[in-house]
C-alpha cells in the first residue's frame, strides 16, 4: 500500500450523489424533504444511525467513473491498476455505511478499490487508510515479494500494517508483484508502464536501488 492523495470532489458530485443521498436518508426516517420527481423512500428507522446499511440507495456508483480517473484506475489497497477485463472497480466506504451514516454520501469517504478487496475489507475498521499512511511504511521484500512493515516504525504501527496485510490478504498477490518486477527487469515493460500498472512495486524497486540502468 502507498499513500494516496485525496482528489478534489467532482463538480457534479453534490447533485448526483450527496443531495439525493441525504434526501433518501431523511425520507427513511420519516421526514418529508422537497422532492421534484420520483417516489419517496419508505420509512425504515426512527433515527438515521439505525438505518440498515443495506437500505442506503447506491448513488455512490454514479461517481465511479470520476473516482477511477481521479485515482488513475489504481486500487487503493492492492496498488494494482484495475482492468475491466480481469476485475471490476468499486467504491469502498472507508468509514463503513453501518457505522457512519453521515459519511455514506461523502466524496472524501470513498476509496477506489477492486471488488475483491472491497469485499475483503467489508465493514472491518482495522484496515489502514491509504489517505493517512506514508510512503515507505509498507515495504516489499524482493525474495518472496511479500509485504513487511518498515522495521524503523514503532511496534504498534508495525502491528497495524501487519493487521492490514492480513485482513486484505495482500500477500495473495505476491506472485503478481514478482511477475511485474521480472517483466520490468527483463525489459519487457518500461518503468513508465510499471508505475502506471503496479506503482507499489515500482516505488519499492526505486527505494531499494533495483531499477534498471538508465531509469530513475
Amino acid at each position: 500500500m502507498i499513500y494516496v492523495a485525496e482528489a478534489n470532489e467532482p463538480a457534479t458530485f453534490d447533485t448526483k450523489v450527496r443531495q439525493p443521498g441525504l434526501r433518501a436518508i431523511a425520507e427513511m426516517v420519516g421526514e418529508q424533504p422537497p422532492r421534484n420527481a420520483g417516489r419517496r423512500f419508505e420509512k425504515v428507522a426512527e433515527r438515521r444511525e439505525h438505518i440498515p446499511s443495506s437500505r442506503f440507495p447506491t448513488y455512490w456508483t454514479k461517481c465511479l467513473p470520476e473516482l477511477e480517473t481521479s485515482y488513475g484506475y489504481i486500487c487503493a489497497y492492492s496498488c494494482f491498476r484495475i482492468h475491466p477485463v480481469t476485475g471490476a472497480a468499486s467504491v469502498d466506504h472507508m468509514a463503513p455505511k453501518s457505522r457512519a451514516w453521515h459519511r455514506v454520501y461523502e466524496w472524501n469517504n470513498y476509496r477506489l478499490a477492486c471488488s475483491r478487496l472491497n469485499a475483503r475489507k467489508n465493514s472491518f475498521e482495522d484496515v489502514m487508510d491509504p489517505f493517512e499512511i506514508e510512503d515507505g511504511w509498507f515495504q516489499l521484500e524482493l525474495v518472496g515479494f511479500t509485504i513487511i512493515p518498515n522495521p524503523q516504525l514503532p511496534r504498534s504501527r508495525q502491528r497495524q500494517i501487519e493487521d492490514t496485510v492480513r485482513r486484505l490478504g495482500l500477500d495473495d498477490f505476491a506472485d503478481d508483484r514478482a511477475l511485474d518486477a521480472e517483466n520490468y527487469w527483463s525489459r519487457e515493460i518500461t518503468i513508465k508502464i510499471l508505475r502506471s500498472e503496479s506503482p507499489f512495486v515500482a516505488m519499492e524497486l526505486q527505494r531499494q536501488g533495483r531499477l534498471n540502468s538508465g531509469d530513475e
